[in-house]
């Protein structure tokens, strides 16, 4: 094992440095990020068995860290479990936001002022976004900014095989449509593994990326090799560790032995025009960038703009307070229900009744003149509860932005919905928020399409010139549009001389589609 990381040094970093930065984001930023991707994501954990050694096992969710101590029974001391009722907001309403924002397909139109240029860089970067995973990447994108507030765009590209594919005119203009496939990527990195190195200069530049993740190995780790982990990136809370694996607990009945998987950490420092890679601390590749010398080939995007931060505004965490105040009156209703819906008798004097069902025709009899049977309990009204409840939604509504007739629930209340007009008054605030995005999100990937002209431009494959590396979104209507209303709005730009490739842009079809021009 080396005492130090090989190449370290080219991409501006140093290995104390880089220790230092992996470890702040493993203390500080990734447990803030785990419990928003949590509360979006409400998954199920096993808290222990029932029935004895082989049972069924307990659930509980995510959302229920945040209900308040009295709904914390533990199974393994042999606690009675209380009834929890999870109903998470939070999810479909980030959906809905994501839906939105990239439910149709957003064109991209070159703004070069020559028509061949124009058409073949709409072209290319058509095909560039579509093999990196086209309306799916975008909408990854957006779910990742939204939750947790920023996403990073990677670009990736395999210059060798770029800089020897050659001009790409001739294959687009016989009609070939994959001429690039594989050679250009563009990734999005979950701010959980993506650790900006941002310059003490300027919040916006960055000196370096590092992406940092641990992963499962097909080999297998005996326990007594343990140590063998521990390395630069290894055991977690060693000496010098800045994150680590730990053996996955073991269910009742499982066989105990001395065998798990392996884990190992990849690192990824990304610096200006250099990239080096590390499997556990061991330097398994080295790459300097011809094409983007000087570049940090990462494009930050924040889902809402926060002045002087490098992470954006979430949708998530304004929700939780109210997500748990939700969950806490929803258990209790829950509770309450529960104890109260049946009837339950009290019986005096009365032997054996504890022993006898209760059931229509059923009859006690007794000597005794004292003995009686008394009714209890049964389903009453909460009027307070439920207005709480309701309050609580409705400051949900006010938070987010998304009334409930956004994720297709319709009330009473909503008024005449008879034309389109009326519709968008209703969803105004979600609009609004979805056309502030569309700003950072738009600005993103302009910088992204930017960068990958200028690479394929130093390749020799698409020479353009700076001036014409600009493009523009056309970004789709997020309401429903009765599609007689946009034909007829289509032919009127038509006939007042806008560009018919752009009319054609705007109602959706791309310069893939089959006859088009």
């Amino acid at each position: 094992m080396p005492d130090r990381l090989e190449g370290i040094e080219d991409v501006g970093l140093d290995e104390a440095f880089l220790r230092l930065v992996i470890d702040e984001h493993r203390r500080g930023a990734l447990p803030r990020l785990d419990r928003l991707w949590t509360y979006f994501r409400d998954p199920g954990e096993p808290v222990g068995a029932s029935g004895g050694s082989g049972g069924p096992r307990r659930w509980r969710t995510g959302q229920a860290q945040g209900l308040p101590e009295r709904f914390r029974a533990d199974p393994l001391e042999g606690d009675e479990a209380k009834e929890i009722v999870i109903e998470n907001d939070i999810a479909w309403r980030v959906q809905t936001m994501v839906d939105f924002m990239f439910g149709k397909p957003v064109q991209i139109l070159s703004t070069a002022s020559d028509a061949g240029v124009r058409r073949a860089i709409e072209v290319v970067l058509d095909a560039v976004w579509e093999a990196s995973g086209g309306i799916g990447l975008l909408q990854d994108t957006a779910l990742l900014g939204h939750v947790f507030g920023y996403v990073d765009l990677l670009v990736r590209i395999d210059e060798g095989a770029l800089i020897q594919r050659g001009s790409v005119i001739a294959a687009l203009e016989s009609g070939a449509r994959d001429a690039l496939a594989g050679l250009v990527r563009i990734e999005p990195v979950e701010p959980r593994r993506g650790i900006p190195v941002v310059s003490a200069d300027d919040y916006r530049r960055l000196d370096a990326y590092v992406i940092h993740l641990e992963r499962g190995l097909n080999e297998v780790e005996e326990a007594s090799g343990g140590a063998r982990m521990a390395r630069l990136f290894g055991r977690r809370g060693g000496a010098g560790g800045v994150t680590g694996w730990k053996p996955l607990p073991r269910g009742r009945g499982e066989k105990k032995d001395n065998a798990t998987r392996r884990r190992g950490t990849v690192t990824e420092v990304i610096g200006s025009g250099v990239r080096v890679v590390y499997h556990d601390n061991e330097l398994v590749r080295r790459e300097s960038s011809v094409l983007l010398p000087g570049v940090v080939p990462v494009v930050h995007i924040q889902n809402l703009s926060q002045p002087f931060r490098y992470e954006g505004l979430g949708e998530v965490e304004p929700l939780i307070g109210l997500q748990d105040e939700l969950n806490t009156r929803l258990s209790d209703r829950a509770s309450r229900v529960t104890m109260s819906s049946f009837k339950m008798y009290l019986a005096k004097r009365l032997d054996g009744f504890e022993t006898a069902p209760v059931g229509p025709g059923r009859v006690w009899v007794t000597d005794d003149p004292d003995a009686s049977i008394e009714a209890f309990g049964g389903d009453t009204s909460s009027p307070s509860e439920s207005e709480h409840i309701e309050q609580i939604r409705e400051a949900m509504d006010k938070v987010s932005g998304v009334p409930p007739l956004a994720g297709g629930v319709v009330r009473a209340k909503i008024g005449n919905l008879s034309s389109a007009n009326a519709l968008r008054i209703t969803l105004m605030s979600l609009l609004a928020k979805t056309a502030r995005k569309r700003v950072t999100y738009g600005a993103g990937i302009e910088r992204v399409c930017r960068m990958v002209l200028t690479a394929l431009d130093a390749a020799g494959v698409l020479r353009t010139h700076p001036a014409d590396r600009g493009v523009r979104l056309v970004w789709p209507d997020p309401q429903p549009i009765d599609p007689t209303s946009a034909l007829v709005a289509a032919r009127q730009k038509v006939e007042l001389g806008v560009d018919e490739s752009r009319v054609l842009a705007e109602l959706g079809y791309g310069p893939s589609d089959a006859g088009v021009s």
